[in-house]
């Protein structure tokens, strides 16, 4: 079992280290708004992830990549990208750093950040197949489900402590202060890659698409 435990650990920590729209979302908010904007995020994201996590757990959850659900949910998740992405382009350098953010005043809770975590989080179409090919190699291996479930324990905990932890780092005021100068360029970054990865997702699936439009 303690092998089986770090083998899916491993796999889902390092699935947590690619960067991608959770991570400049979180990115963003820590440097434009504040701590704790960026932590209502993180814990948006979380949520997402737990259900995602749940629905796997429980076999409520059949991912195929083949199917239409997954291209639409994909479409959905390449569509939300893009509106990301063009809002970084269009207000790069427009929105000036938020006084929480670099100061000890208490910052205003806005539970918008929440709300953008959590569809961040639900239309990024890897996290539902990643949990769903997870425990579906865990059933076929017959691991107890209470086993299962402290698995699943594990993971959300550990997306909610290395979201908080990027949170952190990314809206230490020094560095807020240091990324201010480069804040447009970093911000059109973030845009561009994040364009990028819905015309990644887009590209991969145009035959699945064209096959979807036809019929």
């Amino acid at each position: 079992m303690l092998q089986q435990f770090l083998l899916v650990a491993g796999a889902h920590f390092l699935a947590l280290l690619s960067p991608g729209p959770d991570f400049f979302l979180i990115l963003r908010y820590a440097i434009v708004r504040s701590r704790l904007q960026a932590a209502l995020a993180c814990l948006g994201i979380t949520l997402a992830n737990a259900l995602f996590i749940g629905l796997a757990l429980f076999g409520l959850m059949a991912l195929d990549n083949d199917s239409t659900t997954f291209l639409l949910l994909q479409l959905a998740g390449a569509g939300f990208l893009v509106y990301m992405g063009g809002l970084f382009i269009r207000h790069a350098g427009r929105t000036p750093l938020s006084e929480a953010a670099t100061s000890a005043a208490t910052p205003k809770v806005s539970y918008g950040a929440l709300l953008a975590g959590l569809t961040s989080g639900l239309l990024n179409p890897k996290n539902g197949l990643f949990y769903a090919s997870l425990f579906a190699v865990l059933n076929a291996r017959a691991t107890p489900p209470a086993i299962q479930g402290l698995y699943a324990l594990w993971m959300v905990g550990v997306v909610l402590g290395w979201d908080l932890l990027v949170a952190r780092l990314a809206g230490h005021p020094r560095l807020i202060r240091h990324l201010g100068r480069g804040l447009k360029a970093i911000e059109r970054l973030a845009g561009v890659v994040l364009l990028l990865l819905a015309l990644g997702i887009i590209v991969s699936r145009r035959n699945a698409l064209l096959a979807l439009i036809v019929s």
